[in-house]
């Protein structure tokens, strides 16, 4: 039974998502703030956070989730549904965001979508579309491409529908100390694009206007 962390300092809130999530086949842990959900965190399968808590808050929490369990799936949960907020959310990491009031039967959905997207973040083989992406050989459908193109590719592809922000893409690619410009990423992409047309292999790479990319499943 998949274990999700609930970290909210309203505890209602916590209560009312407990239920929904128990009801959903799901076994729930509380925390009422960043620093009790480090406590909890190892071996969550999901984790649900808002932003406005004491002690560390939402931000922070998905910071240090982000080093400590960079594939951990995040919700963000909040009453907070300014663009800006979202943006800032999406920059730090996190993999969705549903702002309250909110729907059970959304957030159920959400929760489950973002499971699916961390089995595959955990398998060394990825289909997307009509392709199949093999880290241990590099290649995809059978086809060696370039280093930095398939490190960028199988980025994007472990989680479909996930924004990730330029500055996390140079990183994990590049490493922290790259040199050049956010040009070279932008040039990776375009090449990734001509390679794998959305007509033929099923999914586009759509620019996210101010944050970043993601890989989207079109069949």
């Amino acid at each position: 039974m998949p274990k999700i962390l609930i970290v909210d300092d309203d505890p209602f809130i916590r209560e009312l998502v407990r239920k929904i999530l128990q009801n959903g086949g799901f076994e729930a842990i509380e925390a009422s703030d960043g620093r009790e959900a480090l406590e909890k965190i190892n071996g969550c399968d999901c984790a649900i956070v808002d932003i406005m808590m004491p002690k560390i808050d939402g931000y922070q929490l998905v910071e240090k989730i982000r080093k400590y369990y960079e594939n951990l799936p995040v919700l963000m949960l909040t009453a907070k549904s300014s663009l800006t907020d979202k943006a800032r959310g999406f920059e730090l990491g996190v993999d969705d965001y549903l702002t309250k009031p909110f729907e059970g039967e959304e957030l159920l959905m959400r929760i489950k979508a973002l499971l699916r997207r961390y089995k595959i973040v955990s398998s060394q083989i990825i289909t997307i579309g009509r392709l199949t992406i093999d880290r241990n050989g590099f290649s995809a459908n059978g086809e060696t491409i370039p280093m930095k193109e398939f490190e960028l590719l199988f980025k994007l592809a472990s989680s479909p529908g996930r924004t990730f922000s330029r500055d996390k893409l140079i990183e994990d690619i590049w490493g922290y100390d790259f040199d050049g410009n956010e040009r070279t990423l932008d040039v990776h992409i375009g090449r990734l694009r001509e390679r794998f047309p959305e007509e033929k292999y099923g999914f586009k790479i759509t620019t996210v206007r101010g944050i970043g990319y993601k890989i989207e499943v079109t069949v």
